[in-house]
């Protein structure tokens, strides 16, 4: 037997753990996996937050963000009023469109692709961000479903239904019948 001890000895390792040390080196520990594991999630969601956290904006950040926001409403506001110079003057509106039409086709195909990037742009951007409110909304939707059923359990426990005030109920009978007993 002290053979048998010894060659185990030499083979697992000696002392109190001398199995998990040696199971160890073939697999790793889970527990301790698992808190290697924790700390890098915590390790680069603070990375995450260090990047998009909110920066400080400076006079030219917020002027850049002003002009971003210019082409709709300027090109809304352009159409408009053209249509409002073609009434008022329609000799200046004429010799502008006449303007307009020596405009190169290649030019018009550019402005286009500017414009249809830019509204297409904006519009992946709108639509992806109303996906994700539609995922939260449905994702929201068996919680709220659970909770009609609850308050529907409720409204029939206490009276709010016609089915419960049928069931019958000894002490509210006699209290209705003036407490006779």
């Amino acid at each position: 037997m002290g053979l048998i001890g010894d060659l185990f000895g030499v083979v697992l390792g000696g002392g109190r753990n001398a199995v998990r040390e040696t199971v160890e080196v073939f697999r790793p520990n889970a527990e301790a996996q698992a808190v290697r594991d924790a700390a890098q999630e915590t390790a680069a969601l603070a990375q995450f937050a260090s990047e998009f956290a909110l920066p400080r904006q400076g006079w030219f950040d917020r002027l850049m963000d002003g002009l971003n926001r210019l082409p709709r409403p300027m090109m809304a506001l352009g159409t408009l009023a053209l249509l409002v110079s073609a009434m008022f003057d329609p000799m200046w509106f004429a010799a502008r469109m006449q303007g307009i039409a020596l405009v190169p086709e290649p030019l018009w195909w550019l402005m286009g692709a500017i414009v249809s990037y830019y509204f297409g742009a904006r519009h992946q951007s709108k639509s992806q961000d109303f996906q994700r409110g539609l995922a939260l909304t449905l994702a929201a939707a068996p919680q709220v479903v659970r909770n009609v059923r609850a308050l529907e359990a409720l409204a029939a426990g206490y009276g709010g239904r016609d089915e419960a005030e049928d069931t019958p109920n000894a002490a509210l009978d006699e209290w209705r019948a003036g407490g006779e007993r």
